[in-house]
């Protein structure tokens, strides 16, 4: 399978997410900007993707980034989403372009939500749909000092 391949539009993804659940799979979920995939993204996906049979990224559009942070992205929404689908322990990739993921977590309905341990179950986007419908809301474990805003930083110092 080629990495574009797993970039799916949500209407494909509802229909791979209830292929995947009625053959009995966990599918986990999470979203994120993704730009400039370091360390700590892929650490972070990789034990997602352990909590599960299927992990499925919700990527920022290019609007969606920028509105949550002025400046970025640093990579175009295509970039992210082929970098993101390259990876072996990703299934899917779909963009979303609302200012949070909710309206895609309620129509992907995954089995388990997740986000990094910076943040509080309640306060992850979706939590409530999730756990209305039987699900689990888990946190994972974050690589200290990774993020790309650090990285950014770093390269500016040093230009």
């Amino acid at each position: 399978m080629w990495s574009k391949d797993k970039i799916l539009s949500r209407e494909a993804l509802i229909t791979a997410v209830a292929a995947w659940q009625a053959a009995g799979e966990q599918v986990v979920f999470t979203n994120g900007c993704f730009d400039l995939l370091h360390l700590g993204h892929v650490d972070y996906l990789e034990k997602a993707r352990h909590l599960g049979q299927r992990l499925v990224v919700g990527l920022n559009t290019d609007a969606s980034v920028s509105r949550l942070k002025p400046g970025r992205p640093l990579q175009d929404e295509v970039s992210r989403a082929r970098v993101l689908a390259s990876l072996l322990f990703v299934d899917a990739v779909t963009l979303f372009d609302e200012q949070t993921p909710l309206a895609l977590i309620e129509a992907v309905q995954p089995n388990i939500l997740v986000k990094g341990d910076d943040y509080a179950v309640s306060q992850i986007v979706g939590h409530e749909a999730v756990l209305a419908r039987g699900g689990q809301v888990l946190t994972v474990p974050l690589v200290p000092g990774y993020s790309t805003t650090r990285i950014v930083e770093r390269i500016s110092h040093t230009s």
